[in-house]
């Protein structure tokens, strides 16, 4: 994989989800705003329970970049295009609400925990 840096420990790697205001956002009615973004928080908590997301939040936005994310979260499925195509499925990504992009994060193995995470056996 490029871009690993060269590290005398392991490795795990996640698939990083940065979710970025969309244009649409600026010209939808408000109540239609609305039903998005819960549209968009049962789509994300939907891939959560199906072990997809593991964990994912809003961002506050305070930060002198005039278009800040507004929401991150991690996945692991091992495939950055796997996450990006389900993300897409999003009704808030859909409708230009948002718009996304999805990385590979490397951290020390072991030193993440998603507590919230139920482990299929």
């Amino acid at each position: 994989m490029a871009g690993v840096p060269p590290v005398d420990f392991a490795l795990d790697t996640y698939e990083c989800v940065v979710i970025y205001p969309g244009a649409a956002g600026r010209v939808l009615p408000p109540e239609t705003v609305q039903r998005l973004q819960a549209e968009h928080t049962d789509h994300m908590q939907a891939l959560q329970r199906r072990g997809i997301i593991l964990v994912a939040g809003s961002i506050d936005g305070t930060t002198s970049n005039p278009e800040p994310p507004i929401g991150f979260g991690l996945a692991r499925t091992g495939s950055v295009e796997d996450v990006r195509s389900v993300l897409e499925a999003d009704p808030a990504v859909q409708a230009g609400l948002y718009r996304l992009d999805v990385l590979t994060f490397l951290c020390p193995a072991g030193s993440l925990e998603f507590p919230l995470v139920k482990t299929q056996s």
